[in-house]
């Protein structure tokens, strides 16, 4: 059986997209974020699947340099929609809550459907705060968490989809690999990159001038800096199309001569919720 490796704790968020998107593949978990990438390099695992951004909480910026300084690529995205759940030990009510455990933005993200009258504390994860809460067996406590993490911790589910915005509520998660993907032709195609410009006066306006003139729509554009502002900012772009396709080429072409350096981060189909 084909293995993928996740950040975090069984039943949460990340373990969940594993669930949807390589149903038939064993999920492995690490601890952060660089084991995963460790473990997807060393051949430990065939995939691995991690957050990029929220529609809330904005993007994963860790995920960023580990990209640029690994040799993996990403190779598929996948849209999670993120439904909170409020839960506790079975036989609980509502009224008998004092106390709900959660990360911190699943706090925040239903901030305005918890009662004031119930303390709300910090955990490192949805899921691990659903474990707490199942080994305390409290009818006092409660979790805010996945509907698989209330499942797997033998909780009950009090109340469903308390996130205040019920909609909106999205994690785009990308899964890397070892080696490029084939993306099928048919369907739409996402190419990623990172670049850091040359110093010259207008460079990054230059670089990305081929993209408009080549008619190629640019889904992100990100900036960041690692390792502190001491540092040269490098910059991470997702465009529509692929390098095989002339007028791609002509704009990675023009994006090169204006860049001091520039990393292909992967070729892949875009997930169909992307439109």
């Amino acid at each position: 059986m084909s293995k993928i490796a996740f950040q975090g704790s069984f039943g949460a968020y990340s373990h969940l997209a594993c669930n949807e998107f390589y149903p038939d593949h064993e999920s492995i978990n690490y601890r952060s974020f660089k084991e995963v990438f460790v473990a997807v390099a060393d051949d430990e695992v065939d995939y691995g699947i991690l957050p990029l951004e929220n529609s809330y909480a904005g993007r994963v910026s860790e995920i960023h340099n580990l990209l640029q300084n690994s040799n993996l690529f990403i190779i598929a995205e996948h849209f999670l929609k993120i439904e909170h759940n409020f839960c506790a030990p079975r036989g609980t009510k509502i009224s008998d809550i004092k106390k709900i455990y959660s990360h911190p933005q699943a706090l925040m993200q239903c901030s305005e459907n918890i009662s004031k009258d119930i303390e709300q504390i910090s955990y490192s994860n949805t899921a691990d705060a659903a474990a707490f809460v199942a080994k305390k067996n409290d009818k006092s406590l409660a979790a805010i968490c996945s509907k698989y993490a209330a499942k797997i911790n033998d909780l009950e589910i009090l109340q469903e989809n308390i996130q205040d915005n019920k909609n909106d509520n999205m994690t785009i998660f990308m899964v890397i690999s070892k080696k490029c993907a084939e993306p099928d032709p048919k369907k739409k195609i996402i190419t990623t990159l990172s670049f850091t410009i040359r110093n010259i006066p207008g460079a990054l306006y230059k670089s990305l001038g081929g993209f408009a003139t080549n008619n190629i729509n640019m889904i992100k554009l990100e900036s960041y800096i690692p390792g502190g502002i001491s540092h040269q900012a490098k910059f991470f772009i997702s465009i529509e199309g692929n390098p095989e396709d002339k007028n791609v080429a002509l704009a990675l072409s023009e994006l090169g001569f204006f860049s001091k350096t520039t990393k292909l981060i992967g070729i892949y189909n875009a997930d169909p919720k992307r439109g």
